[in-house]
C-alpha cells in the first residue's frame, strides 16, 4: 500500500527549512559585523522579518542557532576530504583533515567568524546539541585507533581532546567577540599535532 504525504505537510516543511536558512543567514551576517554578544535573539528575528519566537522554535536558543550553523557549514568540509581517505590512514594525514580546512577559513572574514564561533561554543562548554558525526569525538577515536591499533579507546579519545582543544584555540579566541588570525604559522599546530596523537 501506499502512502501520500499531504501537500500540507510537505508545504510546511518546505517553510521551517526556508525559515530555518533564513534565520541562519541572517544571523551569520549579523554576527560577522556586531559580534556575538551584541546580537540578540530579538535582533535576528527582527532582522529575518520573522515573529519574535522564531529562533526559539526553530532552534531552542541562540546558542541552539549557533550550533546549527557552524555545523550546517564545517560539516561538509571534512565529510568531502573524509569520502577521500584510505582505509588505513596515517596520523598525518588525519591532522591534515583537520587542520586543512581549517587553515583555508582563515582567509577570509567569515571563516574566521566560524572558526570563533566554534572555539566559543566549544571551549566555554556551551550546551551543543551537534548532530552531526564529525562534531563527536567516537570517529575520531576509531580513525586514530586504525592509524594506532595499540591506542586503547579511552588514550585515543584523551589525545584527540587535547588536540582539539588546542586546534580549537590556535584558531579561534573563546574569549573574544571577533576573530583574529592565528598568531603562528599554520605548520607549528600541524607538527605539534601529529607528535601528540602519535607519540
Amino acid at each position: 500500500m501506499i502512502e501520500l504525504v499531504s501537500t500540507d505537510v510537505v508545504t510546511k516543511q518546505t517553510d521551517d527549512q526556508t525559515t530555518r536558512d533564513r534565520l541562519l543567514t541572517v544571523a551569520e551576517t549579523l554576527l560577522l559585523g556586531s559580534g556575538y554578544d551584541a546580537v540578540s535573539v530579538r535582533a535576528i528575528n527582527s532582522a529575518a522579518g520573522m515573529n519574535p519566537a522564531a529562533v526559539h522554535y526553530h532552534f531552542g536558543s541562540k546558542e541552539g542557532l549557533v550550533g546549527a550553523l557552524l555545523e550546517e557549514r564545517l560539516a561538509p568540509i571534512w565529510q568531502a576530504q573524509l569520502a577521500s581517505i584510505d582505509a588505513n590512514p596515517t596520523v598525518e594525514e588525519l591532522v591534515d583533515i583537520v587542520v586543512g580546512p581549517l587553515a583555508e577559513l582563515t582567509h577570509d572574514p567569515v571563516g574566521q567568524l566560524r572558526l570563533n564561533l566554534l572555539a566559543r561554543m566549544v571551549l566555554c562548554h556551551q550546551e551543543m546539541q551537534f548532530t552531526g558525526q564529525w562534531f563527536r569525538i567516537d570517529p575520531w577515536v576509531d580513525l586514530l585507533r586504525t592509524a594506532r591499533p595499540e591506542l586503547s579507546r579511552t588514550a585515543a579519545a584523551e589525545r584527540w581532546t587535547l588536540a582539539f582543544t588546542l586546534v580549537l584555540q590556535f584558531f579561534g579566541d573563546p574569549y573574544s567577540d571577533r576573530p583574529s588570525p592565528p598568531r603562528m604559522p599554520v605548520e607549528v599546530l600541524r607538527t605539534f599535532l601529529v607528535a601528540g596523537l602519535s607519540s
